[in-house]
Parts: structure tokens; C-alpha cells; sequence
């Protein structure tokens, strides 16, 4: 049984829950699920977890994530990208290519973004996508999210490549869309590749034919522990693993080294020799708790 993460280089075309179902195929294992959907014109890092990976994608640190991709100025499409209807077609041949650098400082930073329509976002339980093909449009809340870097690529109008390093949470569309608005002529995603979600990078993506015909498919596997490489590790002594094994919270005589001090909310990984034990958090009335248990 696999334990872990495979990061998978997903193609254009398929949507995340089918890479899933080829993962489950590919590894026969049903115990399977991905992190951070992309959508079906999407490429790039799709992190998914198998057996006890299931479990610790609550622990993630996907607080960052990196794209790269290609807008195409002129033309606004429904979806912000190329698989939509054309809504407008604007003149763009007065704009430069350092009428797009001039723009970066504006995006840079904490923005409010309005969530597009075709998006899986819940509204009163229905998916936003559900009510857009149906024509339906309604209000949303603008969210705030964070650009921490945008670079441009190329630059060869109508089109430009760029690099986004920003939160979870942020519409790369929507970027593309808003920086498109800006320059008054409107623009649309042609393609959008994920770099980068949280610790997974593209150099570790495989795709799913390299998966389904490796002889060593665990030497593909990402060790769970590494996936949670951004959490503090803690060694229990031997009596101190049997017991978080067992589900009992460790006492500071548990472990090998004194734990010190945590912060409110902190999480950390226990370990029994090189076994990864649990994931354990801190809250400062209740003390240390078991957040889960690994098998």
C-alpha cells in the first residue's frame, strides 16, 4: 500500500477528479484524493495524496502557490480564459509592451479579488459554475488575496506570458481579467500552468503514463513526512511512541529532547525512531492534543 504523495503533472483537457480516478487505476489502490483543484484547461502541479496522505492534506501548507501564464489582450471571454464565450472585443494596438510592465506595481500586494462566476464557490449550496451555465449571475464578495510577485515572461501583443507567486485562494483568470480591464482593452487566459503548490515543485511532478508505467512506482512516491516538512519534529522516546501509537497524548518525559515551548495553535510531527507517528497541535488551555495518528 502506497503512503504519500504523488505530484502529478496534470495535462489540458481533464479535470482534477480524473486524474484521481487514473491515480487509483494506475496505483490499484482506492484510498485516493488531490489538493488544490486546476481547472480542466490547466496544467501543471496537482499534488495527490494516497492511503495515510489522505489524512494529513489538512496539514498542508499551501499558503503559496506559483503559475505561469499566457493572457491574450483584446478579447473578454465569460470564464476569463479560452474555453468561454466572447462577451467583448476591444481595440488593443495603442497599448506598448511597458503599458503591461507599469502595471505590475498595482497588483502587487494585498487586492480584492471578485471571484468569476465559473468557479466551484458555494452560493446557498449550488457551485457558482452550476448557476453561470445557466446563465445566472450573482453577487459575490470580493475576497482579499495576495500577489507576492508578478514578472512578465514575454511580451509579444496581443499576447504576454507571466509569473504569479501569490495566496491560495487567487484567480489567476481573474488576474489576467483585471489586469485586461486596466489597459481597457479586456483580456482572456490562453493557457495557465501551476508551478508550484505549497512544498510540491514542477520539478517533482511526473505525469500520469510515467506513474502507470514505472516498475518502482513507490520510488515516485513523496514521503507523507516530507509533504509536512514545513512542521516542527519532535523524536518520543520509546514508551513515548507506544503510546501516541496508541492514541495517548505524550507527556514532556516522552520525549527525547525537551519539546520547549509551543505557540498557540502549533503543529508539529512526532516521531518514533524514523517512523512518523502523528501530527500533534498545541492550545494553550487544553495543552498538547493528538491532531492525528498515522498508521
Amino acid at each position: 500500500m502506497f503512503n504519500g504523495f504523488f505530484v502529478i503533472d496534470k495535462p489540458a483537457g481533464v479535470t482534477s477528479h480524473d486524474i484521481v480516478s487514473k491515480v487509483r487505476r494506475a496505483i490499484n489502490q482506492k484510498k485516493v484524493g488531490h489538493t488544490g483543484t486546476l481547472d480542466p484547461f490547466a496544467t501543471g502541479v496537482l499534488p495527490v495524496a494516497v492511503g495515510e496522505g489522505t489524512k494529513s492534506i489538512q496539514f498542508l501548507d499551501e499558503s503559496e502557490k506559483e503559475y505561469r501564464a499566457v493572457m491574450r489582450l483584446g478579447i473578454a471571454t465569460d470564464t476569463q480564459d479560452l474555453t468561454g464565450e466572447v462577451i467583448s472585443e476591444r481595440e488593443w494596438s495603442h497599448i506598448a509592451p511597458a503599458d503591461l510592465e507599469e502595471l505590475v506595481p498595482r497588483f502587487l500586494g494585498l487586492q480584492k479579488q471578485l471571484p468569476p462566476m465559473f468557479s466551484a464557490i458555494k452560493q446557498g449550496g449550488v457551485p457558482l459554475y452550476k448557476l453561470a451555465r445557466k446563465g445566472i449571475e450573482v453577487e459575490r464578495e470580493a475576497r482579499e488575496v495576495e500577489i507576492h510577485a508578478l514578472t512578465f515572461d514575454w511580451i509579444r501583443l496581443p499576447e504576454a506570458c507571466f509569473t504569479v507567486r501569490c495566496s491560495r485562494g487567487t484567480y489567476v483568470r481573474t488576474l489576467a481579467c483585471d489586469m485586461g480591464e486596466a489597459l481597457g482593452c479586456g483580456a482572456h487566459l490562453l493557457e495557465l500552468r501551476r508551478t508550484r503548490s505549497g512544498l510540491f515543485w514542477e520539478a517533482d511532478a511526473i505525469s500520469i503514463e510515467t506513474l502507470a508505467d514505472a516498475a518502482d512506482q513507490q520510488a515516485l512516491l513523496m514521503p507523507l513526512d516530507r509533504a509536512l516538512n514545513h512542521l516542527k519534529r519532535l523524536a518520543l522516546t520509546e514508551a513515548g511512541g507506544k503510546k501516541v501509537l496508541n492514541g495517548v497524548v505524550p507527556q514532556p518525559h516522552d520525549f527525547i529532547d525537551p519539546p520547549g515551548e509551543f505557540a498557540q495553535g502549533e503543529q508539529v510531527r512526532l516521531y518514533l525512531g524514523e517512523r512518523f507517528a502523528a501530527v500533534a497541535e498545541y492550545d494553550k488551555l487544553k495543552g498538547l492534543r493528538l491532531a492525528r495518528v498515522f498508521n
